[in-house]
């Protein structure tokens, strides 16, 4: 019997919105990404057997309405957060737009094993994430699983799966970020991931028709 995987994207959180922010794990969700949180708990048509979270403010409230949906399912945390490659001093009263210059800079320098300011996540971490991500997957062999997570790192995660490649190199993080510019995952969008008995992985596309049409 397969295992299925349901990979959420969180909904709109303040830095989404380009208003300003204190910590990049501590970015709450606006009242959009409040009301996307509440269409995807709408969006299950069965219980799941386990809800895992990111360690993220925003993928942690939009679990919320599934959580209080399915009050018996447990709920684990995954170190499914997202990559934060800028220091987390860059956060505090900037807006996105504000550190775009940092980002751009990051992207071009273009070092895999960079820790931007000696404080951001390395690329080589974060593939090193998805990595072990997809082998937790292959463990778990049975049931229906919600995961509650973030666009870069999920799309890291597709990469991963489209590509196989495990090695490391400034060439990996270049087509990544090539990859991201093309790949849109909206927010509150849902991703489903199967596992078969064998340990092959299969997916679908990002699906978004079950956000209301007056938040799209």
């Amino acid at each position: 019997m397969a295992a299925k995987f349901w990979f959420i994207r969180h909904g709109e959180s303040i830095s989404n919105a380009n208003l300003p922010t204190t910590h990049p794990a501590e970015s709450q969700l606006t009242l959009r990404g409040e009301l996307e949180a509440e269409h995807i708990a709408l969006a299950f048509s069965e219980a799941p057997d386990l809800i895992v979270v990111s360690p993220y403010a925003r993928a942690r409230q939009t679990a919320v309405p599934t959580i209080n949906r399915f009050p018996h399912i447990p709920v684990e945390e995954w170190p499914v957060y997202e990559f934060t490659y800028l220091h987390p001093e860059r956060y505090n009263g900037t807006t996105g737009s504000e550190r775009g210059p940092h980002a751009r800079g990051y992207w071009e320098r273009c070092d895999p094993y960079e820790q931007e300011m000696a404080g951001g996540e390395s690329f080589a971490d974060l593939w090193q994430r998805v990595i072990d991500l997809r082998e937790r997957l292959r463990e778990r062999d049975v049931g229906f699983t919600a995961v509650f997570s973030h666009g870069l790192f999920l799309r890291a995660f597709l990469y991963l799966l489209l590509t196989g490649q495990e090695e490391v190199t400034p060439d990996l993080m270049w087509r990544y970020k090539r990859f991201i510019e093309g790949i849109w995952l909206p927010n509150g969008a849902i991703w489903e991931v199967d596992v078969t008995d064998d340990g092959r992985i299969t997916f679908t596309g990002f699906i978004s028709d079950h956000m209301p049409e007056v938040i799209e």
